[in-house]
Formats: structure tokens, sequence, C-alpha cells
């Protein structure tokens, strides 16, 4: 006979208890089924195991060593179990992997996801890149993307994701120092800001492109400079060093200021892609109308945003794109 954790478990069940009936009705099994498991226990051990007295059943000196490396086998066996099943359900669990281009929408985003689908382990991965993150939609690393599209410059869609439009078109504002002359206009001009420094992203797919083709279509040759550290850019800005274009819903730094410019010449297309099978259509109509409420929520609190919509004669209904795919 060879013995398994099940012997194992019968020995701990008599020492625990104090006997033999005790253990066998934990086990249940039968007072003589169990005592004649446990002869053959300690037949294939070679010894006695317990001595049954009057009171009950005490473990002899070799039932103590049997039991001193019985039970960690068996806790570790237990553990072992728990950890397998935490394991499954954690494998169960659903999840949602989400990745976004930098945008203030994104944390509101993130609560309304969150707040709808309190059972889902969410995740965001950032990327100044676009592309990237289609990219990483295509190669099943992301199962969504919040990506931005300069005007005139399409992204590289891979051929097996789908898009959705979420604001059809984004006007892009610019932050200046708030010492700057062209400051105190409500609405700045890019001749405004000829003489001006420009910074641009460099790792920010065409977006210095969509400027360099802005500035020409105005016949100007502004400098524009590569800094890819927001911190930096923010600390010139303010120190009037430097220009920068901004999403309308930027909140301004500490010395700046955020002001549309004349004609919208800079402008991106928001977008959410996807994977075909990675969400139902139910689950993209939520996330969908999620990110839209919460880009909207941010536009109805920018005074620089809405009095762009009063000018242009639009309500905030009107930048949401309808959730057809594209």
């Amino acid at each position: 006979m060879e013995l398994d954790v099940r012997h194992l478990r019968v020995l701990c069940a008599i020492a625990d208890s104090g006997s033999v009936r005790k253990a066998a009705r934990q086990l249940g099994m039968t007072q003589p089924s169990l005592t004649t498991q446990l002869r053959r226990i300690e037949r294939a051990i070679g010894g006695e195991l317990f001595t049954r007295e009057r009171t009950g059943s005490r473990p002899t000196a070799l039932g103590h060593t049997v039991l001193s490396r019985a039970r960690p086998v068996i806790a570790e066996l237990a553990e072992l179990v728990a950890a397998a099943r935490r394991e499954a359900a954690g494998a169960e669990r659903r999840r949602l992997r989400i990745g976004s281009v930098g945008s203030r929408a994104v944390a509101a985003w993130l609560r309304r996801v969150h707040t709808r689908l309190p059972d889902t382990d969410t995740t965001i991965h950032i990327d100044i890149s676009a592309n990237n993150l289609l990219r990483m939609v295509a190669a099943d690393e992301i199962d969504v993307a919040f990506v931005h599209e300069s005007e005139g410059f399409p992204l590289r869609v891979p051929a097996d994701a789908q898009h959705r439009v979420v604001i059809a078109r984004e006007p892009q504002f610019v932050a200046l120092a708030a010492g700057h002359p062209a400051a105190r206009r409500p609405v700045v001009s890019l001749a405004d800001l000829a003489g001006d420094t420009w910074m641009v992203d460099p790792t920010a797919d065409h977006e210095y492109a969509a400027m360099r083709r802005a500035f020409a279509e105005a016949g100007l040759n502004p400098r524009v400079v590569q800094v890819r550290d927001n911190a930096t850019a923010d600390e010139l800005v303010a120190a009037g060093e430097a220009v920068r274009p901004c999403q309308p819903t930027s909140i301004p730094g500490a010395g700046a200021v955020v002001r549309p410019v004349h004609g919208d010449p800079l402008a991106v297309r928001l977008l959410l892609a996807w994977r075909p099978g990675a969400l139902s259509a139910p689950a993209l109509d939520a996330l969908h109308s999620d990110l839209c409420s919460a880009y909207l929520d941010l536009a109805r609190v920018n005074p620089a945003y809405r009095a762009w919509l009063l000018q242009h004669n639009r309500t905030l209904r009107h930048l949401v794109a309808p959730p057809l795919a594209g």
C-alpha cells in the first residue's frame, strides 16, 4: 500500500479530534471503516501511530514524527489549491486594455468605465504616437485606442483594425505667455505669432508636418524647436520664450493663456480604434459614449472652448460625431 494525501488527512483528523470516532464523523466515514483505514496505514508505515485508550486516541512517538511531516504537506497542498483557484478566477475575470494619446479626457473617461464596469480589470497605456497605439491594437496588446489624427495627414490604420469617429474636427488652440501682446486678444492669428519660436513634440505623429503646412499656407516661416518634455514646454511658454499648439480643453499653466487661432488652421480628428472581435458592439457603443461624455464635460467648463463654440455658432452636441463605424 502506498500512502497519499488522503491518508495523511486521516492521520491529522484523528490527532486533531482525539479519537477515531470523532475523526470518522468529520471525514464522513463510519468508525469501522476508518479503523480499518488506520490499520492499513500503520502496516504500510511499519509501526503503531496511535495508542487506543478509553478516553480516545493519542499519537505515539512514531505518530508524532509522521504528523510533524504530514501537516506541512497538507498545508502546502491547501495553499496550492487556493492559489490555483485565485489564478483561475483572475483569468476568468473580464479585462479591458485601453490605449490613448495624451488627453485631459482620459481620466474622466476611465472614471466612467470603472463605474460602469466595476468587476472588469481595466488598464491604460499612454503613448504620444497614435500610430504606435494602432499597431498595439492590431497586435492584440490593447483592445481599444483613443487617438488623434492631424488634418491632412491620415493615420496608418492597420487592415485588421476598425475605427469610429469621436470628434470629427477638433480645433487646436495655442498656449502663449500671459504677457504676450497677442494675449490681450480673444482670438489670435498665426501672423500675430510669426516672430515667436514655436514648440512641437517630435514623437507626436505628423504634428510638425501639419504645423509647417499651416505656416506655409499663411506665407510664414517661424522658428520651430522640438521639445519632448511637457513641463519644460510649459515653463518656456510662461517665460515668453516660445508658444505651442495645444488641445482646446487645455488648462493654461501659471503665467500662460490659451487662445483660439483665427481660421483654425490646425485641427485634428479624434478616433476610437479597435480590433474586430476584441469587443462586442454594445461594449464599443458604451466606450464611445463614455468617452464622448468625458470630452464634452471638459469642453463645457472650458471658457476658451465655450467662446469658440459661440463664435462658430455651435453647441456642444455639434462637437460629437454620430457613433458610426468609420
